[in-house]
């Protein structure tokens, strides 16, 4: 180097001559200044390139990813349309189960909508709101039916509790209250104060129904009891009485044939008699009585509905 100029020896090989080439201070300086420019446009290029693959590769992955949340969403909703098509056959059940424990029946437009809970808000509060409006109503509404079937389950589960225990409390006089139709057949006349006597012809008293059913025809015990009279009755013809305690008594004329005796104890659905047309009477059928502490009641109240057919 000689004052401000810069000497350089390049050497290609053994058999080439040594190339010699002198720069001054500020010619270098230029040429390393456009060098390191060169050197920062193509690093940023580079790293302009690399960002932008990686924003297009994130831009993939997450459209996969919305993708497969849209699916597990739609999945989502499918599963809560199932559970609550279950909760309504629980519901049907609860209503059941509570009639014969002695309780109320939950009102309907309670169980639709559940009791208490705190609200969700709006879909506009979430932050999903911004990036996508439309799949935040969605998973709001998801929400909401979820909250409300929560709310619904546990109210079910809190009467299926409460009927349980009454239950398991009355079991005994649940078993000897009368709760079924003691026949198959149809009803063809109902208890009365005053009813036109078939063949009296004249307003007499009807302390029972009438459910007509062909000879032969099996005479169930409406509930679990004793038997205290199974013999021919005036009026009644070949008749079973039973004396079922807590005051339930309930009486089956007009039998074909007579199957429990005196003192047999029986339970509900146990074949106890046969339809026939014995006594006073102009047709097949069965005469059924229930009294209360020797009151004659209306059986229709002892019949579970389903049971009956008019």
């Amino acid at each position: 180097m000689a004052g401000d100029r810069w000497t350089f020896l390049v050497v290609r090989g053994e058999d080439s001559p040594v190339q010699q080439y002198t720069l001054s201070t500020k010619t270098l300086r230029i040429l390393a200044g456009v060098a390191g420019g060169a050197a920062v446009v193509v690093l940023a290029g580079g790293l302009f390139i690399g960002a932008h693959a990686t924003a297009r590769l994130k831009a993939f992955n997450l459209e996969a990813r919305n993708e497969a949340l849209e699916s597990e969403l739609s999945e989502f909703q499918t599963r809560l349309r199932e559970l609550e098509s279950t909760l309504d056959r629980v519901a049907s059940n609860d209503a059941h189960f509570r009639s014969i424990a002695g309780l109320d029946v939950i009102d309907a437009e309670v169980l639709e909508a559940g009791v208490g809970g705190p609200g969700l808000g709006i879909p506009a509060a979430s932050p999903l709101w911004a990036v996508d409006s439309t799949t935040t109503k969605a998973v709001f509404a998801t929400g909401y039916d979820l909250s409300a079937l929560e709310r619904r389950a546990r109210l079910l589960a809190e009467s299926l509790e409460e009927a349980t225990d009454s239950a398991l409390a009355h079991r005994e006089l649940l078993e000897s209250t009368p709760s079924i139709l003691p026949t198959r057949g149809w009803l063809t006349s109902r208890f009365s104060q005053s009813r036109m006597h078939p063949v009296h012809n004249r307003p007499l008293p009807h302390e029972g129904i009438d459910v007509s059913a062909s000879v032969g025809t099996p005479i169930f015990a409406a509930a679990k009891g004793r038997v205290i009279r199974s013999g021919w009755v005036v009026g009644y013809g070949l008749t079973i009485e039973i004396d079922h305690g807590f005051g339930f008594t309930t009486l089956y004329g007009h039998a074909s044939k007579l199957i429990a005796q005196v003192g047999d104890e029986v339970t509900r659905g146990d074949v106890i008699a046969q339809v026939g047309r014995t006594g006073i009477t102009t047709a097949p059928n069965l005469h059924y009585e229930v009294k209360v502490n020797g009151v004659a009641q209306d059986p229709s109240r002892f019949v579970l509905p389903d049971f009956i057919r008019n």
